[in-house]
């Protein structure tokens, strides 16, 4: 189940950068009313991309833990739990903040539960 959900968060992540820098960070960027911070909008637009990827960068260190405790076997419980937690938190925010439209919150559920049921069989 570890590995389900590493895998899971890797796949996830790939998606989110590319199809967000696709279809919505470079269609935002070419609109000429963007906040214009500390002199101009090349910094809001750098934030955004930022923020943006930061985000796959978080899914993919997650990834990751999953992926070492599935093969050491250290402290799986606790860890795999915060885990867990962590991404059914972003489940019901995924889910409600987007009223169901940005399907991510298939993918947390999915990741929130794998890692929980692992961590407590």
């Amino acid at each position: 189940m570890y590995y389900i959900g590493s895998i899971l968060l890797v796949i996830i992540g790939v998606a989110h950068s590319y199809l967000g820098e696709r279809y919505i960070l470079i269609r935002l960027f070419r609109r000429d009313d963007l906040p214009k911070l500390f002199g101009g909008s090349e910094f809001t637009k750098n934030t955004l991309r930022f923020a943006w990827h930061i985000t796959t960068v978080a899914w993919w260190g997650f990834a990751a833990i999953l992926f070492h405790l599935a093969r050491s076997g250290a402290d799986a419980k606790v860890v795999g739990n915060i885990i867990g937690v962590t991404f059914l938190i972003h489940f019901v925010i995924a889910l409600f903040g987007s009223k169901g439209r940005h399907l991510s919150w298939i993918c947390f559920l999915l990741v929130g539960v794998a890692a929980i049921y692992a961590s407590n069989t």
